[in-house]
């Protein structure tokens, strides 16, 4: 294990000298990944309540490209963590369904600029309301001070990763969508 601060021990072998601070890694690290795949599984009912049609991956580069506005499919990829020809399998399968469009760049007429076309749009907003609706039903069954706690270890945990600031009407990132 990768050792964090000054002289705390850490073991190879979890329960055989291991530190708290390693046993509470690993348990915030077990909660935090069963949280993600809580999340994944809203985000895919929500895309099954909208467009059953599309895959958890297509919503992805949707969500890409409604938070990056149009842009390269090298750019395209480099967000979704793709090489470009998978990012542009996926691009010719959302063009073929009207969701995404390709214009040349007037600027460099080698260049081909994606966007999301209007019903890419609403698409990507249904969904995205969707979800919110039922993270905010799952968060209000929990107590004030738990809904404090949530917000206070969640922002510090997008900090640890270097993740931007949120607010309640900031577009979802689309690297959370790949559980």
């Amino acid at each position: 294990m990768e050792q964090r601060g000054g002289d705390r021990s850490s073991a190879l072998v979890p329960g055989a000298g291991e530190s708290d601070f390693d046993r509470a890694v690993d348990e915030v690290s077990a909660a935090v990944m069963a949280a993600s795949r809580l999340l994944v599984a809203i985000s895919a009912r929500a895309l099954a309540s909208v467009a059953p049609q599309l895959t958890l991956p297509q919503l992805r580069t949707l969500v890409g490209l409604e938070g990056g506005g149009p842009g390269k499919l090298a750019d395209l990829a480099a967000t979704l963590g793709v090489n470009p020809s998978t990012a542009m399998r996926t691009v010719d399968k959302l063009e073929a369904l009207g969701l995404v469009s390709r214009r040349t760049n007037p600027e460099n007429r080698r260049e081909v600029v994606l966007s999301l076309t209007a019903e890419g749009h609403r698409l990507v907003e249904q969904v995205l309301a969707h979800r919110h609706r039922e993270i905010a039903a799952i968060v209000s069954r929990l107590p004030a001070d738990q809904q404090s706690g949530l917000l206070t270890s969640l922002t510090a945990l997008l900090d640890a990763a270097g993740e931007p600031a949120f607010g309640p009407t900031s577009p979802v990132d689309p690297m959370a969508l790949h559980g």
